[in-house]
């Protein structure tokens, strides 16, 4: 087979040098060539053909390569092609270098490289993972206010002066020292906050606009989430309060966001953007249109300011916040932060700001009455996990909520219909690989959990349970597994025997296998069991042992245990 692959470039040199034979030129001509053209005249030299072994690595490698871009994505099902493709460029060969040492290697680095992705994806998406938060701005910019803060120099004073009497606000702008000194630092020490806010916000301050202005709030208005989070949807303060207006939990539900195992609203912008204006709305009602004490009570609370108007027996802001009596220095410093900001994102170039806009965030949104895999959704709407979780940082985890039919997922704008049609002919296996738990008789959430390796709170949150619910037995619980999905069924190809000439990690035959059987390596991780394993692959504890001679129902993680199905 080898030399056949070498004819066509043997056989091309050999007519080359007969046809050059048969037709020789006479001595005459010959003899009358110079000497010095003779010496210059090229040399062709035929390249040597190429290694086989090292010609099938490169393509076996490009493969791999390829699945690991698509693995980057959040693209599983064309991960997995290409890593399966990886190894079916070895098997399938006609080249007779099975038995070459490099083949080999590169074979059991395959092997184990892919497991490894296997594991990475399994604990990546297997539900029990909480997305990334950032820490919220309004922690750090209040903890320099606590610090002497510079006065304002004579050229800030001037420029606000003339700034506030050419433009237009529609709540009220204090131009005293305490905002004064805030623009200062704003031009400052603090420039780099206010440069990236304002940067993020370009993204959303279009459709909060729009809100607002369907709501009748001032427009000014809009610019509170720079000082609250800096426009980051996960933003999370100290305090536990979230999302781009950095709403309470109680706040959060009292102004109609949702939030559970699944989902936390507070992260939606354009959701915490309708909830923030009722609030707003509502504060506004409480103090008689005063927007300082407006501002002042979404940063404390309502109840704290008018405990504090009560006690001080004053009604202004200004007068209320001279005393640290009344308001905490939080409160107190809140109010001149937001004003400051609300000036210098009015006219942020008259302030020494180059804000270089961004296209306002665009999407398609679907219906999806059934929890599907983020990384689906990437691969259906050919865009990035990452995209898909940016377009969707309310969703805590990497898949959409199991029981919340009226759930909308936002897609990249244009990708809306393909994905409909792809869902629409979705099985559910082809959605999520969330794995279910039938209860048996003397369940309890703690043995359950215990059983299967995870919490007890997430396993009974992400079934809508307390920590205390009592179970019954024939109940169906979730236990969120997705990453067992894709990658995690590659089958693993037996080496045939010229490749397999020492042993390879992971591939040996099982004696006993059924006909058309396929073999799943399954490496276990840290709190796995038997009894686990066989549940996630629908097996029996007995049987994992047979195929893996076993004979104690102790595991390692870090070990493989071969799955046959």
């Amino acid at each position: 087979m080898t030399m056949r692959a070498w004819w066509p470039v043997t056989a091309a040199a050999v007519l080359l040098t007969a046809a050059c034979g048969s037709n020789p030129k006479p001595k005459a001509q010959s003899a009358a060539v110079p000497e010095q053209v003779k010496a210059s005249a090229p040399t062709v030299a035929v390249p040597p053909p190429p290694d086989p072994t090292t010609s099938l690595i490169a393509t076996s490698q490009a493969h791999f390569d390829a699945g690991e871009r698509e693995l980057n994505v959040g693209h599983l099902e064309r991960a997995r092609t290409e890593f399966d493709r990886a190894i079916d460029v070895l098997l399938e060969s006609p080249y007779g270098a099975r038995t070459d040492a490099r083949l080999r290697d590169h074979f059991d680095r395959l092997v184990d490289r892919s497991n490894a992705y296997e594991v990475t994806a399994r604990r990546q998406g297997d539900g029990f993972d909480e997305k990334n938060e950032e820490p919220a701005s309004i922690d750090e910019l209040l903890a320099i206010a606590t610090f002497p803060k510079p006065e304002a120099a004579a050229q800030t004073t001037e420029v606000v002066k003339e700034d506030l009497a050419a433009t237009e606000h529609d709540i009220p702008i204090e131009q005293n020292s305490r905002v004064l000194q805030y623009v200062e630092l704003f031009q400052g020490r603090l420039r780099e906050f206010i440069q990236d806010g304002l940067t993020r916000g370009t993204q959303y301050l279009p459709m909060i606009q729009k809100v607002f202005r369907a709501e009748g709030l001032p427009l000014d208005l809009a610019y509170i989430p720079i000082i609250e989070s800096g426009f980051k949807p996960n933003a999370v303060s100290k305090a536990q309060a979230k999302g781009p207006w950095q709403f309470m939990k109680a706040t959060a539900l009292e102004n109609g966001l949702h939030h559970d195992w699944y989902i936390d609203e507070r992260s939606d912008p354009e959701k915490a953007t309708l909830a923030a204006a009722k609030y707003l709305k509502t504060l506004n009602k409480l103090f008689d249109g005063d927007w300082n004490l407006v501002l002042a009570a979404y940063n404390g609370g309502p109840g704290r300011v008018q405990r504090a108007m009560k006690r001080s027996g004053k009604e202004d802001f200004w007068d209320l916040s001279q005393s640290s009596k009344y308001l905490p220095r939080e409160t107190r410093e809140y109010v001149p932060l937001i004003l400051a900001a609300i000036i210098v994102a009015k006219n942020p170039v008259q302030y020494g700001f180059e804000v270089v806009g961004s296209d306002p965030v665009s999407y398609d949104k679907v219906s999806v009455p059934r929890a599907i895999d983020l990384r689906r959704v990437a691969e259906w709407t050919g865009s990035s996990i990452d995209d898909i979780q940016a377009l969707n940082p309310q969703l805590r985890r990497w898949t959409t909520p199991v029981k919340y039919p009226t759930f909308e997922l936002k897609v990249p704008a244009g990708t809306g219909e393909k994905f409909e049609t792809r869902l629409s002919q979705a099985t559910p296996a082809d959605l999520n690989a969330l794995k279910w738990y039938t209860v048996r008789g003397g369940d309890t959430l703690l043995t359950i959990a215990r059983k299967l390796g995870v919490s007890r709170m997430d396993l009974a949150e992400a079934n809508s349970l307390s920590i205390k619910s009592h179970v019954r037995g024939g109940q169906e619980l979730i236990i969120p597994r997705a990453p067992a999905t894709l990658l995690a069924s590659r089958t693993e190809r037996t080496a045939p025997a010229e490749l397999a000439s020492r042993p390879v990690s992971g591939t040996a035959t099982i004696p006993d296998a059924p006909a058309h059987s396929r073999t799943i390596v399954y490496k276990v991780k840290r709190g796995d069991t038997l009894s686990s394993i066989a549940e996630l692959f629908d097996t029996t504890v007995v049987k994992l042992k047979g195929w893996n001679q076993l004979h104690s129902n102790t595991i390692s993680a870090g070990a493989r245990l071969k799955i046959v199905k």
